[in-house]
Parts: C-alpha cells; structure tokens; sequence
C-alpha cells in the first residue's frame, strides 16, 4: 500500500501543476475577479469536463481502497497529465505571467490544496491519503477561486501600498507634469498612442504601454517609467464595471480628458448602455476647474451627455458630422461647425488617407498618414485636437501626423509576400468591425475576412454579430468563421445580405480558417482581415 501511495503522490504532484496553472492562467486573464472566472470556467466546461470528473475517482477511492481503485485513480491522472500538458503547449495568445502576485497566490495555494490530503491522512489514516491527493486535483477549478478569495485583503493591503507610492511619486513631480486621461469604448488606445507621437514634437511624454489601462497597470506604470524629466503623462483609463474610471482617476487626478467614444462594448458586465456612458463621463466629472475635455462629437452616445459638461471641446471626422453632433450636444442648439475640430476632404485609398483639419480659430492644414480606413480620421482629429490646444500649430504637427505608426492588431498591415494581412485582432466592437470591413473593400484584390465574431455584447451579441455578417457580405470575396455556434449569427446576417454559401465557411480553430483563407485560389493579391481573435480565456 505505501509504495502505491507514493507512486500516486508522485503522479498527483504533475497533474496538480498542470491542472493549477492552467487554472491560474485563465484567472489572470479573468482579471482576478472570482464571479467572472467562475461564470467563464462554467461556460467553457467542455475544455475541463475530464478535471470536473475527477471527484467520481476520488470518492471511489474513498469508498473502495482496494488496487482496482488505485489503478483507476493512477488512470486518471495519467490522462490529466497527458491532456494539460497538451494544453500547456498550445501557444497561448497572452501567456501566464508570472507577476508577485502570482507568486504569492501560489504560496498560498500549496497550503490550500494541502488541506485536503492532511485530512484524508489525519482523520481516515494513510491508506485514504491517495483519495484525498486525487479529490484535491479534480478540485483546482474551484480550489484556486478559495485561494483568491482568501488572499484578497492581502492583495487589498498590497495594492493600496503600492498605490500610495504611485501618488507620493506623481505628487513629487507638481506642476512639471500634465496628465491627460484617455478612455472610451474603443480608440482609446490608438488615441494614445498618436498623442505620444504628436506631443512628442514638443514635450518629453509618458504613455501607458500596451494595453496598461487598470488600477495597477497605471500604477506599475507610474513606479516603473516615471521620470523627473517627464512633461505629458497620457493616461489610458480602461473600464469592465461602474466606477473603474473614477478608480484610476483618484489615483492620478487628471487635468485633461479624452472620451474617444461610447458604445456596446464590455455590455455583459456594464449591463446597460447608461452604465457604459456614466462611466466613462467618470473622467469628466474627476477634471479640475479649468481642465479640458475633448469629447468626440461623431459618437452619438458621448454626445448625449455632452450637454452636461459647457466647454467641453468637440472633434469630428467630417463638417457634417460637426454641425449635427453639436447641434444636439454642448449647446443644445445647431452650432457652427468651427465650434470644434473637424476634417473635411477626406480621401481614403488602400495607400492610406488624407484630409484637411479645420480648427476652432479659423486655421487649416492639410494631413496625410499611412494609415488606411477613413475610421482612423476621428481618433487623428482627437489626438490632433489636444496638441493643438496644448500649444502647438497645426503646421508643426503634419510631420508627426505622417508619421504615425498603426497600433498592433488594429488595422495592422503585414506584408506575407502574395499575402497581405490587416491585423485588427484586438478586441473587435459594432463600430470597428463595421470600419474594418468597409476598409478591406478598398483593396483590389481577392478580399477575405477571418473573424470569429464579437463577444462581451450581452444580449445584443447576436444582433451585432448578425448585423456584421451584412456588412461583411457587402465587402468580402470569402468568409471564414471560427467556431461553430458563436458563427451562426454572422453567416445568418450573410446569407440573408445574398452572400454565396460556397465562400461562406465555418471552422472549429483559426488555424484552420488560416490554412483555408491562404489556400484560397484566384487571380490578385490576397488580402486577409483578421477581425478579432478571442482571448484565451474564451
């Protein structure tokens, strides 16, 4: 019996490495948030059915401690090990980093999954330790969200350190240092980034990198990145739940604000729509007496609040555009368009786009960039709009403007020799995916759209997603779908708009929509819009 257990303590020490961090790896992608994991990790079941199972084994052994039990035991450990190390291979799109708060959950962790096997042993005896090692293995799922929840007011003691060195260090700086909040529902990121771009004509400027737009990723920033010499800190300020912009405002209490837009996106933890607006007017209610906030005037939902807030700077991406948004917004009645900034000549070619930015004061400029989608004009006019009124001319910003680089997986162009794909991976929404769409039917050339829809919509996902299989259809030579049930509302939408169902194909993977996208035959260049790619945690 002894040499039995052993060999099973030896089996059950990989499968609970594998099995935890897998788990770990998926609870970091869920944000920490216990609720959120948990509904996910239920949604996706059939990725973890063979761990869930595990208790059946583990009370058989508790029940029957026989050789039969064990080898049943050994089985299915033998089968984790081989299936989540599997797993563990698969390239994953954002790996399990190893932060200190991951190392100080797996502290914690060790002696939470050792509970289980010390009692079997204390209170049962020895020959039920083996029962007690396979229980606590089919129960990482759940066992890691008890580990969270009773790490929590360490995290909390943590955080709330590292947060009060964040502030002592921007308060250090004083009035040497502007900060600027960014956020909206998309194109807050780019924002950010053509900010860095232009105001780095003039002023030594810290963004936010990557997608840093948390609590603690704004904070890491700060501690990490700040300099003495810094002028310009452009703040990303993402949102999942009311009150998550007023967090990072509280932190690093900004004097200027961009709301780049408002719409559907993270609909299934916002809710509603007026939840979603709220707060990201979060930002504008944090602005000092004096502070700017640069609103785009071309989303309606940001503008439904505009009225709220006199002074407030619109930017459009047309003339039209303006005197619509402000007749409805911060005035309430039809405004001149130079009330704002605005674009007008906008000429969209697959080469990149053009156009001329008419200011409040009367000045214009003609712009070029080397990104393509006439949908990149308004996060440009924004960026454009807020080195303007920070001090420098429109003359001085064209050649930054030319400059600009398109963000990673946003209407991203990778050349592929006959292949041309326009990465726009990230994080795909309504607005976006309609622009991406429109954007590759100025290509010439054989045009096809990988995508496995929009997530995070709540009840609208499949209205959306439908509504984007229309759009899809108007503008694409082939469609491929991945994953079966989540594509049903998309090849609706393309059926129903005329497409034909020989070039409409659906997939389990991206790999295999990729494999089939770059077999496609056909005279011309291919162009591969991938829109969207679903986190790992999907």
């Amino acid at each position: 019996m002894i040499y039995r257990t052993i060999g099973m303590a030896v089996l059950t020490v990989l499968a609970w490495f594998l099995t935890m961090r897998y788990n770990l790896h998926m609870l970091q992608l869920n944000g920490y948030k216990n609720g959120e994991h948990l509904k996910r990790t239920l949604r996706t079941w059939n990725r973890q059915w063979i761990l869930m199972i595990g208790v059946v084994p583990g009370v058989l052994r508790l029940i029957w401690t026989g050789l039969w039990a064990d080898i049943v035991c050994a089985v299915y450990l033998v089968l984790l090990i081989l299936i989540y190390n599997l797993m563990r291979r698969t390239k994953a799109k954002k790996k399990l980093v190893y932060t200190a708060r991951v190392k100080r959950m797996l502290a914690a962790h060790v002696i939470v999954s050792a509970i289980l096997p010390a009692a079997a042993w204390l209170v049962l005896g020895f020959d039920y330790l083996s029962a007690g090692l396979v229980l606590t293995v089919s129960l990482q799922w759940i066992l890691l969200v008890l580990t969270n929840f009773l790490m929590k007011p360490a995290e909390k003691a943590v955080g709330k350190h590292y947060i009060n060195d964040a502030k002592r260090r921007l308060k250090e700086m004083g009035d040497r240092l502007t900060i600027i909040g960014v956020t909206g529902s998309y194109g807050k990121t780019s924002v950010k980034f053509y900010l860095k771009t232009l105001l780095s004509a003039r002023y030594d400027v810290l963004v936010t990198p990557e997608s840093f737009n948390t609590p603690m990723g704004v904070v890491r920033t700060i501690r990490e990145q700040l300099r003495p010499s810094h002028e310009i800190f452009v703040c990303e300020m993402g949102a999942r739940h009311v009150g998550d912009i007023k967090e990072i405002c509280d932190i690093v209490h900004p004097q200027h604000g961009v709301i780049t837009s408002i719409g559907p996106q993270h609909l299934e933890t916002f809710f509603t729509m007026d939840n979603i607006r709220n707060t990201k007017y979060e930002l504008a209610d944090a602005l000092p007496k004096g502070g700017m906030l640069f609103l785009n005037g071309d989303s309606e939902e940001v503008v439904k609040k505009a009225g709220e807030y006199p002074g407030a700077i619109l930017y459009h991406a047309s003339a039209d555009a303006a005197g619509g948004a402000n007749g409805s917004g911060v005035n309430g009645s039809a405004a001149d368009p130079a009330d704002g900034y605005y674009a007008k000549d906008i000429k969209v070619s697959a080469l990149g786009t053009e156009f001329t930015v008419h200011a409040p004061d009367g000045s214009e400029e003609t712009f070029s960039t080397r990104l393509v989608g006439g949908h990149n004009v308004i996060n440009i006019i924004g960026a454009i709009a807020v080195a303007n009124r920070l001090g420098i001319a429109l003359s001085d910003l064209k050649i930054p403007v030319r400059r600009l680089e398109p963000v990673p997986h946003r209407m991203q162009l990778i050349g592929r020799g006959a292949v041309t794909i326009i990465d726009d991976a990230y994080n795909s929404n309504p607005v976006g995916s309609k622009a991406a769409v429109e954007t590759l039917g100025l290509f010439d050339g054989i045009k096809i759209l990988v995508t496995p829809g929009m997530v995070e919509l709540g009840d609208k996902e499949e209205e959306y997603n439908k509504a984007f299989g229309g759009y899809a259809a108007k503008n694409c030579d082939h469609i491929c779908l991945v994953g079966r049930k989540r594509a049903e509302p998309i090849a609706a939408g393309a059926r129903e708009a005329g497409f034909p169902e020989e070039r409409l194909k659906i997939f389990d993977r991206l790999q295999e929509a990729l494999d089939y996208a770059y077999a496609v035959s056909g005279e011309g260049h291919k162009f591969i819009l991938l829109e969207n790619d679903l986190p790992d945690n999907y």
